[in-house]
């Protein structure tokens, strides 16, 4: 009689995440170590810009309930609401998990003051009173050096980013509180993008498996407020739509597709790198892409270029005067050996050691490939890590990277999909979650 083997997966799965656990124990002692000697990781609680702050506030009985009924129905009602329900009630979800934890440090200090600080973009709206003329003179102020040099975010990102702020402003949304709402609100949108594309490229089962994971994202702590979370929406819904054109084989959705990458190199020059997710989508179409696509696609995604640059705004000039800008502020000083694997303990912070333990299943499943869904959703989570990558090995990203790399996070939880005993990892997530932000009063 042969005995049967054996599953070890299991094993590995927590294998892959005391892995990542480890990582970011070293990435904490050795970032203490260089920051208490050198002074110059400029974050006070390495890898994360962070300070220890233990505390309660108004968000917390919120944050904790949300985190309860997550673990206890989520895995059950992604798997029988209808779908469109769950997209809603995903990113009511979402956006509740973000706010609630945002309201742990306090309305003013969580989300109405986040983006007035002297580096953020709500510092510069009276500088774009002539909106024209401001983009025609917008590379003149982001080295330092020149009159009047825009603040770090500001000059950091293509002009769309602080444009979103300003025409809030224009319409009567006045102030840090819309500001960090917009943020908030469209962000939590980001979970529903991935789950539409999930559905669309590997299967509607894996995409329900994945849906509490998106929702209850140790993310959300820095989805809360950034306008990185923003970015991550915009860039999010890109790719979805990209995935329903393919699948739907609608030139319209390609094109709607085209316009929202457009404006996503637009508001952040790493998050071209979303290029790598859209090749795996076309990669991913079973039936090959139609030439009519591609043309919806690509005249789609030249609207947002061609606008800014016969407004004056030249993309190529600007990103090299940032790369300037880069290394005569921390970013010269900050130590590349470290950060280009620390940067990767924050990754590990804001996507939970239940993605890690995902991310060896994906590696599985690419290996294996018996199953075409899941070898389809491993193809679309290594296009994402890949980016990744490629961003962390650039250099142009050194700390902060919590924030930054929000928009590729959300693209690595689908691998939770994979895993067995939901609850348990969810359980691991949201403790996570709720320890970051009670313990830590975090940038963002």
């Amino acid at each position: 009689m042969t005995r049967s083997r054996p599953d070890t997966a299991p094993r590995r799965d927590l294998y892959a995440a005391g892995a990542a656990v480890l990582l970011v124990t070293a990435a904490v002692l050795a970032g203490r170590h260089i920051e208490d000697t050198r002074r110059t990781l400029f974050v006070h609680w390495p890898p994360l810009l962070a300070e220890w702050d233990p505390h309660v506030g108004p968000g917390t009985p919120a944050a904790v309930l949300l985190a309860a009924a997550g673990v206890a129905y989520g895995p059950s009602l992604a798997a029988r609401l209808p779908w469109r329900a769950l997209l809603g009630a995903a990113w009511a979800a979402s956006a509740a998990w973000i706010v609630s934890l945002a309201l742990v440090d306090g309305w003013h200090r969580g989300i109405a003051g986040r983006l007035t600080t002297r580096n953020e973009y709500l510092q510069v709206i009276g500088r774009f009173h002539d909106i024209p003329a401001t983009l025609r003179d917008f590379t003149h102020h982001i080295v330092h050096g020149p009159p009047d040099p825009w603040p770090a975010h500001v000059a950091g990102h293509p002009p769309a980013a602080t444009l979103t702020f300003v025409l809030l402003d224009r319409i009567g949304l006045h102030g840090g509180g819309w500001a960090g709402m917009w943020c908030v609100l469209l962000g939590a949108s980001g979970c529903a993008a991935v789950l539409v594309a999930v559905r669309a490229l590997s299967d509607e089962a894996l995409a329900r498996r994945a849906a509490p994971f998106l929702v209850l994202a140790p993310a959300a702590v820095w989805l809360g407020t950034s306008a990185d979370a923003w970015f991550a929406a915009v860039a999010a819904w890109s790719v979805a739509l990209l995935a329903l054109a393919v699948t739907r084989r609608s030139p319209a959705l390609a094109a709607a597709s085209g316009l929202l990458f457009g404006l996503t190199c637009y508001l952040s020059y790493g998050l071209t790198l979303f290029a790598l997710l859209a090749a795996a989508v076309l990669l991913l179409c079973r039936d090959g892409v139609r030439p009519a696509l591609l043309l919806a696609l690509l005249a789609g995604l030249a609207v947002v270029p061609a606008a800014f640059t016969l407004a004056g705004f030249n993309w190529w000039t600007a990103y090299h005067l940032l790369v300037v800008r880069y290394y005569q502020g921390v970013g010269g000083t900050r130590p590349y050996g470290y950060w280009v694997w620390a940067n990767l303990a924050c990754t590990v912070v804001i996507t939970g050691a239940a993605t890690a333990a995902g991310l060896g299943r994906t590696g599985s499943a690419l290996a294996r490939r018996t199953d075409p869904a899941r070898t389809r959703l491993a193809l679309l989570v290594s296009a994402a890590l890949l980016a990744l990558l490629v961003a962390d090995v650039s250099g142009m990203s050194k700390a902060e990277t919590e924030r930054i790399w929000l928009p590729f996070a959300l693209w690595l939880l689908p691998a939770c999909a994979y895993l067995p005993r939901p609850r348990a990892w969810l359980t691991a997530q949201v403790l996570l979650a709720l320890l970051l932000n009670h313990l830590l009063l975090t940038g963002w």
